[in-house]
């Protein structure tokens, strides 16, 4: 295995990447609007929705996401849409799924 300094340091870019958004799925809500929108861009509105939640909270937690680049917004009019920006979390959030809510 190359042990080079160069791969180190690459290894280490990679390591800190992923502590990130490990950090960032680690709160339960903020995992849950992720699973939302590995199906696609969905509103605020419905995202309130999927976690039952305030409109103050749901865009906190996305503003967390979008700072960790994770989720990008578009707007539509007075209607703004959030969509996975980064698709490496779409396996991770796929073998979470798959890990912790089996079908019967």
């Amino acid at each position: 295995m190359d042990m080079s300094p160069d791969r180190l340091n690459a290894m280490d870019t990679a390591a800190t990447e992923a502590a990130d958004i490990l950090k960032a799925l680690s709160n339960p809500q903020r995992l849950r609007l992720l699973c939302a929108l590995v199906a696609g861009p969905r509103s605020v509105g419905e995202l309130e929705k999927t976690l039952d939640a305030s409109q103050s909270y749901v865009s906190g937690q996305l503003a967390r996401l979008r700072s960790e680049g994770l989720v990008r917004a578009e707007r539509d009019g007075r209607t703004i849409h959030y969509s996975l920006a980064d698709t490496r979390v779409v396996p991770i959030i796929e073998r979470l799924y798959e890990v912790f809510c089996p079908t019967p």
